[in-house]
């Protein structure tokens, strides 16, 4: 079963709220938090990316870049930028997107049910992003960005979140992406304690990096305390649990960066074998095994026979890997799209106006049908991993609005960086 606790909220003042929060330090580049954080030192971005106050090139994994978050995060809470909680509480965070609502508790997680696989996983981490995100979590010695997590609606936690949701509301305000963005301190969190704690299973949506290294950071501060009992903060992580049934997944589009060596028409021949080829105006694809192609200046949809497709498989039966195996492999040659530098990839919030972008010079971009949330879910019940860039959720949750601190300062007079000690 889950577990879940309340804890000491650090947070802004309702009214620098917009100010302060900002979007994921994996979602933008370097140059575009520079340009997001101008005129703003109260953006949240000084702290997840903290290169941005540094020369431009300062070697990403620097101490001095780390140290530098680490500055920031003080400089906030010293101006009240960002002020704690004197007491534990749960909140709830609603996002409006386009007409579409999801509504998430914020809590923190336990990490031996990651250990443990009560929260299940469908993406495999690299051991690079890893070591990257434990080490900013053991200087901050604090989680700036919660794990967005998933679990099965329930009506009794459904009930609950509109009971809470009727009060006053303690932040409100609206993106410049035009996502509204609304949180509520709830007045009582052991009833969501005791809710979640009937919840056999939770999901990791998004964050699966962050969630493994919570996961190392805690077994580096359990090392170096003697009479750790598993139930100090750092054992805990920030984390916002969905129910799975309100949450939107976007496609994740690929780009070819060229045609493996074949001319347009001996591409577009070898695409025929695989499926139906037909010239297209619309090119967002409409159902599973449809694709959109673009090549040549022009839109094609390709939709896949059904009787090659085995539905029984969770992995083969994604349209992302009958994309892989069927053309992207076989037909340019892409074998591991994780490191082949021909391929990139292009979340579905940026359209495929920008997929004709990248391809204007040559080469040919893929629409998909977005992954369906029921399948992310089969995938990690089946301890299956699901291939890279499956799924692009939006709206995405914003930084700085909620952080959790690990109080686990005394434990050291001076930080670790050997974070290989701290994996698991």
């Amino acid at each position: 079963m889950v577990h879940i606790k309340a804890f000491e909220a650090i947070r802004p003042p309702a009214n620098m709220a917009p100010q302060v929060s900002s979007p994921p330090y994996d979602v933008i580049s370097t140059d575009e938090a520079r340009s997001l954080v101008e005129g703003n030192p109260r953006s949240f971005l000084h702290v997840i990316r903290p290169e941005i106050n540094l020369p431009e090139n300062t070697d990403p994994h620097d101490d001095a870049v780390y140290q530098a978050g680490k500055t920031a995060l003080d400089r906030l809470m010293a101006e009240n930028v960002l002020i704690r909680d004197d007491e534990p509480a749960i909140h709830l965070y609603r996002q409006v997107r386009q007409g579409r609502s999801q509504t998430g508790i914020v809590c923190c997680c336990h990490v031996d049910d990651y250990r443990n696989d009560v929260i299940r996983k469908h993406e495999k981490t690299r051991p690079d992003k890893e070591d990257d995100r434990t080490r900013h979590l053991l200087t901050l010695d604090a989680q700036p960005g919660p794990v967005f997590l998933a679990f099965h609606e329930d009506e009794a936690i459904a009930a609950q979140v509109a009971e809470d949701m009727s009060h006053r509301p303690s932040c409100h305000f609206i993106t410049p992406d035009g996502v509204t963005h609304t949180t509520w301190r709830v007045d009582d969190a052991d009833v969501y304690i005791q809710l979640l704690g009937k919840v056999p299973h939770i999901y990791v949506a998004d964050g699966h990096h962050r969630t493994a290294s919570a996961a190392r950071a805690a077994e580096a501060r359990a090392a170096q305390n003697p009479e750790n009992t598993g139930e100090e903060e750092y054992n805990w992580f920030l984390s916002v649990l969905f129910p799975a049934n309100t949450l939107t997944i976007l496609p994740y589009n690929r780009v070819v960066h060229d045609l493996n060596g074949l001319t347009e028409e001996a591409f577009l021949e070898a695409l025929r074998t695989v499926g139906t080829l037909t010239p297209s105006t619309t090119p967002e694809p409409t159902q599973p095994r449809t694709f959109g192609v673009h090549v040549g200046g022009h839109w094609w949809s390709l939709t896949m026979d059904d009787r090659k497709a085995d539905s029984s498989d969770v992995i083969a039966s994604l349209d992302v890997a009958l994309l892989q195996d069927r053309v992207l492999s076989p037909i340019l040659g892409i074998g591991d799209p994780r490191t082949d530098t021909r391929i990139g990839f292009v979340g579905g919030s940026r359209g495929t106006l920008e997929l004709e972008r990248r391809v204007s010079d040559g080469g040919v971009a893929f629409a998909l049908y977005a992954t369906q949330i029921e399948q992310l879910l089969d995938v990690s019940d089946a301890g299956q991993c699901m291939p890279p860039k499956s799924t692009w959720f939006e709206p995405k949750l914003r930084s700085g609005l909620f952080v959790h601190a690990l109080d686990s300062a005394a434990l050291h007079s001076e930080e670790n960086h050997d974070i290989q000690e701290a994996r698991p």
